[in-house]
């Protein structure tokens, strides 16, 4: 993986060369990687696996295997980590769960609001 670095943080006086900012499937937080994700790599906030399908940008539910990369080979436990070296972190935005939730309320508050 061949990435240009999208970010050099410095924390403490120490610079850290930033390749990627994603979110963690599990617990919607941000995840700095900073070189190639390792199959063994865990999320900081909650110790999920990283490198597992639906931490992935082919992970996709509606299609066969649920994987939109064709040469994949079928993975069972789509959270856990795997040794497909078809991987390649999906990039999302952070959300909490609060945030989402409330959003939601609020356009359903929106859409049924009471007149008069």
């Amino acid at each position: 993986m061949n990435a240009e670095p999208k970010k050099v943080l410095r924390f403490c006086g120490v610079s850290r060369i930033i390749f990627s900012m994603t979110v963690c499937h599990a617990c919607r937080k941000p995840v700095a990687i900073e070189k190639q994700l390792s199959r063994t790599a865990v999320c900081p906030n909650c110790q999920s696996d990283l490198h597992g399908c639906k931490n992935c940008q082919f992970y996709d539910r509606t299609v066969h295997n649920q994987c939109r990369e064709t040469q994949a080979e079928w993975v069972a436990d789509k959270e856990k980590a795997n040794f497909c070296d078809h991987f390649v972190f999906a990039d999302r935005a952070a959300t909490t769960a609060g945030n989402a939730s409330e959003a939601a309320r609020k356009k359903l508050d929106e859409l049924f609001k009471k007149t008069g």
